[in-house]
């Protein structure tokens, strides 16, 4: 199951990025390009200075970098990278004192983010190859870890999330958009490929997200819906399943959503008494 999700995953997305960097344009696509989940993200002001393409293959549900405030000098990882749209983003609030890792496990993805990152001249950046369930940095390396609709895309959230608390540095943030799922959503939906890996599928209930981020360790979780789907918007994600969406999209009306998504890690124990600082 893990192995059929993420090679499916690759494929799909792998292939957006061709189209993305041969045609300079993305057709709409399950939790794609243009679609009711992945439009009308960032504001103009945002993208006015990034390369045409890392805008044209945004493929998230939010806008994780307007999530809280990053800081000059913080190191940033963004886990699905994807184009690059928000690792660039973040590269600007750290400055060049600072460093914002994406990690993304599809070679044409990082292929295109990298061309991205040359036609945007920027120095504080790094694409890495690996996936979100084994990320390629050492322990407590990050101070914000953030990602942009691409936690729902994975079968091993719990892994996911370990291994956030892991890279993060004590007291660092987890900031993230997702799509989650209110109430119960029928077999079909769940049992169906395309739209696991068109976002829909693969998401977690909003209180199970909850939980599993307090499992891993993290505290301060705030779960904050902010764009709701009605069944206009299911008929529109659920064309390409091979669903009889007429049938179906009445059941989902309401049940899915984009969410903001914030936690922390503990910071650090501090200790001035005589046995434990000697």
């Amino acid at each position: 199951m893990v192995d059929d999700i993420r090679a499916a995953v690759r494929e799909r997305y792998g292939d957006i990025a061709n189209k993305v960097r041969t045609t300079g344009s993305c057709e709409p696509t399950a939790c794609g390009c243009g679609d009711p989940i992945s439009s009308n993200l960032y504001s103009d002001a945002e993208t006015r200075d990034l390369p045409r393409e890392a805008v044209a293959v945004s493929l998230g549900c939010g806008n994780p970098t307007a999530l809280l405030a990053l800081e000059p000098g913080q190191v940033v990882l963004d886990l699905g990278s994807g184009g690059g749209i928000d690792v660039l983003l973040s590269a600007k609030r750290v400055g060049p004192a600072g460093k914002v890792y994406g990690l993304d496990m599809t070679d044409e993805m990082l292929a295109l983010a990298r061309a991205n990152q040359r036609n945007a001249g920027v120095d504080n950046v790094e694409f890495l190859k690996g996936t979100i369930e084994a990320i390629p940095l050492p322990d407590k390396s990050v101070d914000v870890v953030i990602s942009n609709c691409v936690i729902n895309l994975s079968a091993d959230k719990d892994a996911v999330f370990r291994e956030a608390f892991r890279v993060l540095k004590p007291g660092g943030r987890f900031a993230v958009s997702d799509v989650i799922i209110r109430g119960d959503v029928p077999n079909e939906i769940r049992r169906s490929m395309e739209l696991w890996v068109g976002c829909i599928a693969g998401a977690l209930q909003e209180s199970e997200f909850g939980e599993k981020l307090r499992t891993a360790g993290f505290h301060d979780v705030d779960i904050e819906p902010w764009r709701v789907y009605n069944v206009e918007d299911a008929r529109a994600f659920l064309m390409e399943s091979g669903i009889d969406v007429e049938r179906i999209a009445p059941q989902v009306e309401g049940r899915f959503a984009s969410a903001f998504v914030r936690a922390q890690k503990p910071a650090a124990k501090t200790c001035c008494g005589p046995d434990c600082c000697a």
